[in-house]
């Protein structure tokens, strides 16, 4: 038997189907270890030349974002900005949450922090390279309070919202969608992670801890912090080079 979802989202018969579905195919993990350990496209700074062919792939603000402040200040809010949200406390395969929502639903920064990678183009397909693409347009953040903030399958990314932008809680980052391995689910892909910089580390950025403990606290106003079962992670396992040697699974 499933375990209840967490939420509140009425929801026709052929929905629960649709989400045990996605939980079954693990959004945002590679079909097998022969493509988990393709190389990813490569990223891009902010500083990337407008129009140029690098400029389409992923951007990346790892030498522009500010040092963050690794403490647990600041406020948070759920990332999802609509009444009608479901969300399971388990995902398949790694340390990850599910928000199944409405397409175009507003995606919102969970708190305070730097614009780290955005991808503005679905390159997600089935027939590889699997793993790098599977989040299809994604926006990640940097928190003031060092972690990393990672949604995916978005149907569309808000205009400013850059590598190297800075941006405040509850402000508009996308909108919930279907691209990449969504299985033409509307839904946002959650994850927490510290930051690796120095190469694209999909396999870290989907998720490393459990987010669901913290969704529940910022649905119902509250502000808890995972800031320390991040750092605890990262402590433990580094940032490791391939999906291999990572803890997360994959």
């Amino acid at each position: 038997m499933r375990s209840p979802s967490i939420g509140r989202r009425a929801r026709p018969a052929y929905s629960v189907l649709l989400l045990v579905a996605a939980l079954a195919a693990g959004c945002d993990r590679p079909a097998g270890p022969a493509d988990a350990w393709r190389d990813p496209s490569p990223m891009v700074t902010a500083a990337q030349p407008a129009g140029s062919a690098a400029s389409q792939a992923p951007s990346v603000a790892a030498t522009t974002a500010p040092a963050p402040t690794r403490t647990a200040a600041g406020r948070r809010v759920f990332p999802v900005r609509a009444g009608n949200v479901d969300y399971h406390p388990t995902h398949g395969g790694y340390p990850g949450t599910d928000l199944f929502a409405d397409c175009g639903e507003p995606v919102v920064a969970v708190t305070d922090g730097v614009v780290l990678e955005v991808s503005r183009v679905d390159r997600f397909d089935k027939r590889g390279p699997l793993g790098p693409n599977n989040g299809g347009l994604s926006v990640s953040l940097l928190g003031d309070d060092g972690v990393r903030y990672y949604g995916s399958h978005l149907s569309a990314i808000s205009s400013g919202v850059d590598a190297g932008v800075r941006v405040h809680a509850g402000q508009q980052l996308g909108k919930v969608g279907r691209t990449g391995n969504a299985n033409n689910v509307c839904h946002l892909h959650f994850g927490l992670s510290p930051q690796c910089s120095g190469h694209d580390d999909w396999w870290i950025r989907r998720g490393v801890v459990w987010p669901a403990p913290y969704l529940n606290s910022w649905r119902k106003g509250g502000n808890r912090s995972p800031a320390a079962e991040v750092t605890a992670w990262q402590r433990k396992h580094g940032c490791p080079k391939s999906p291999g040697g990572s803890a997360a699974g994959g």
